[in-house]
């Protein structure tokens, strides 16, 4: 019995001299568990299952190890076969667990997490692993309750608090597509409570601001993350943006120059490339075309063709209206990320600008497939859908001349688009003119129905025809009215319009009575420019029912100050000639010359 009693006593010596040794020889996976140098964790602990293939910890460690090296398959299975060998053990089913996270299997996991936490509702991991299964689900209500839960068992707990925080973001960012920014950023300051002054929470705030264009307190973020020299060069980046939504494109471009000689001295990768970015887009949005185009050049020498050098080039092609060319930029990003944001909704507005529209549509639903409810793709859509929408247009004017005469009149039209090629109009118009020496009147009733058509994205074909009713001191009459257009967009930054025009002259009480007709042979064009000088033409040749035939030369040299609001300025010539003379009835001189200098001002909802 006694040498018995002394073997068992030394058979456990032996197993605790061996258990420490063990322990103590995997201390060394244990820190590179703890380290995150999980590719050497999984070779140790492989190693260590070849001399102890049965070691449940070292099982454990194992599967941890490669789990977290990016082979979660692999790492489910391991914990499947632990557990049939260890059932209901909690360490093997919390890793089980966790495990079915690292494999993105967000569903099987809140299904196995609802058992387990129900079986332990006070177990810290447990818990939290049920807030990040439902975080990953986007169930941030829920993931919530969860964390909130599993930091009552331990209270501060660093690894909780990090969740929460994250899991606020998530929300926040939801309640963002949903446009209730307030909620949005009643989370955000919830973590900056927690978290205080922490970057990504503010980040998040400065965002929200950029959307609903607050830039008084975007400002005041950007000055609250400034804390340091990489910091101070994001906000300067961000403060440029701010002035540009502000409409301070000279401020944008002086801010981003200080940010460009900022980065020289901080040498940060990332910053130094947003630093870029923003200074070209400086330049773009002050019309410096040819310096960003350079600065392009130089960045896909250094860079290469990658995305965001790419969404450069295509900006600068909305801005010059090289259209093509940004579809084919954004059609390159698109290739290489099929879920870029600026790739897919970039390229719906240059077929939209390009008058592609059905393409333009596709873009734009694609755009809200990937991202839920994003505020400029609604917007964009919005936009897009206002051109096809019936509409109602209404003018009302009154008009008097040296010559004693006045005029009221109303114009209405409804508008019909049928689909993005074709829409009808119809149109009544109003007009009463009365001399007030004379006491002549006249009312005319003007109505006609119209078609629109593209045959082309860069040709449009407009017909109208109606009929005009009038009523005068000595004559009542009807007249047909006509009009036949084409407008076509021969070469970028062009517009061209060739058409012929049938209409009654009407414009006082004894034009009314003399029933003239005239038919009007148009062509307009005008050239824009990219240094915002334009050129405007309009020739007429009129053949009038009276026998009379006028030519009548319009043209413009102007030049774009503002275009917001649309103010421009300028030169203007007119060139007159009438085959026949009858000024007691109309102007109608031989030669006419005039020449004026004009500035225009206008600011409306296309501007």
């Amino acid at each position: 019995m006694r040498m018995k009693f002394l073997e068992k006593i030394c058979l456990s010596i032996v197993l605790i001299i061996t258990s420490s040794v063990y322990s103590q020889n995997m201390q060394e996976g244990f820190q590179y568990l703890e380290t995150g140098k999980f590719d050497k964790a999984e070779i140790f602990f492989q190693k260590i299952l070849v001399d102890y293939p049965n070691n449940k910890t070292a099982n454990l460690c194992y599967g941890r190890a490669v789990g977290l090296n990016g082979n979660a398959p692999k790492a489910v299975n391991i914990f499947t076969n632990l557990l049939e060998e260890y059932p209901k053990d909690l360490e093997i089913e919390l890793n089980y667990a966790e495990s079915l996270l690292w494999g993105k299997q967000f569903e099987n996991a809140k299904v196995y997490y609802t058992t387990l936490v129900a079986e332990n509702p006070t177990n810290f991991a447990a818990l939290l692993g049920f807030a990040n299964t439902f975080s990953n689900l986007k169930e941030y209500e829920n993931a919530l309750i969860y964390v909130n839960k599993a930091l009552e068992i331990s209270v501060k707990n660093p690894n909780a608090m990090v969740s929460k925080k994250y899991i606020r973001l998530g929300y926040a960012n939801e309640f963002v597509q949903k446009q209730n920014y307030s909620k949005a950023l009643s989370l955000l300051n919830e973590n900056l409570i927690d978290f205080p002054n922490d970057k990504e929470t503010l980040l998040n705030k400065v965002n929200i601001y950029l959307m609903t264009k607050e830039t008084d307190n975007a400002t005041k973020i950007y000055k609250e993350i400034a804390t340091n020299a990489k910091d101070s060069l994001l906000a300067l980046n961000g403060l440029s943006l701010v002035a540009h939504i502000n409409e301070k494109d000279k401020s944008a471009l002086e801010i981003s120059k200080t940010a460009l000689l900022k980065s020289k001295i901080i040498k940060d990768t990332t910053l130094t490339k947003q630093t870029f970015e923003r200074y070209t887009q400086a330049l773009i949005w002050n019309r410096k075309f040819k310096e960003a185009e350079t600065k392009i050049k130089d960045l896909i020498l250094d860079y290469g063709e990658q995305n965001w050098v790419l969404a450069l080039r295509a900006t600068l092609g909305m801005y010059r209206s090289d259209f093509k060319e940004t579809i084919a930029d954004y059609e390159q990003i698109l290739k290489k990320d099929s879920l870029s944001f600026d790739g897919n909704l970039g390229s719906t507005n240059a077929y939209f600008a390009n008058g592609e529209i059905n393409k333009a549509y596709s873009g734009v639903f694609k755009t809200l497939d990937i991202f839920k409810n994003q505020k400029d793709a609604v917007g964009f859509l919005n936009k897009i859908n206002k051109n096809y929408t019936p509409y109602v247009e209404e003018k009302l004017s009154y008009t008097f001349d040296n010559g004693d005469n006045v005029a009221y009149s109303s114009f209405t039209k409804i508008t019909f688009p049928i689909n993005t090629s074709l829409s009808f109009s119809a149109n009544y118009e109003y007009r009463k003119t009365e001399n007030t020496v004379s006491k002549n009147e006249a009312k005319s009733n003007n109505f006609n129905l119209e078609l629109q058509y593209q045959l082309h994205p860069k040709i449009i074909f407009n017909a109208k025809g109606g009929i005009s009713r009038a009523n005068s001191y000595s004559n009542n009459y009807s007249q047909l009215l006509a009009e036949v257009f084409f407008k076509m967009k021969p070469l970028k930054l062009q517009d061209l319009e060739i058409g012929y025009k049938r209409e009654v002259q009407n414009f006082n009480a004894d034009l009314v009575d003399k029933e003239i007709a005239s038919n009007n042979l148009i062509l307009n064009y005008n050239l824009s420019t990219n240094f915002k000088f334009g050129w405007y033409t309009q020739y007429l040749y009129t053949t009038q029912t009276d026998e009379n035939e006028r030519n009548l030369l319009f043209t413009s040299l102007y030049y774009n100050f503002l275009s917001k609001p649309a103010f421009k300025g300028g030169l203007n010539f007119q060139y007159i000639t009438f085959k026949n003379q009858v000024p007691e009835t109309y102007f109608s001189p031989e030669k006419f010359n005039a020449v004026e200098v004009f500035i225009d001002i206008s600011k409306n909802d296309k501007n």
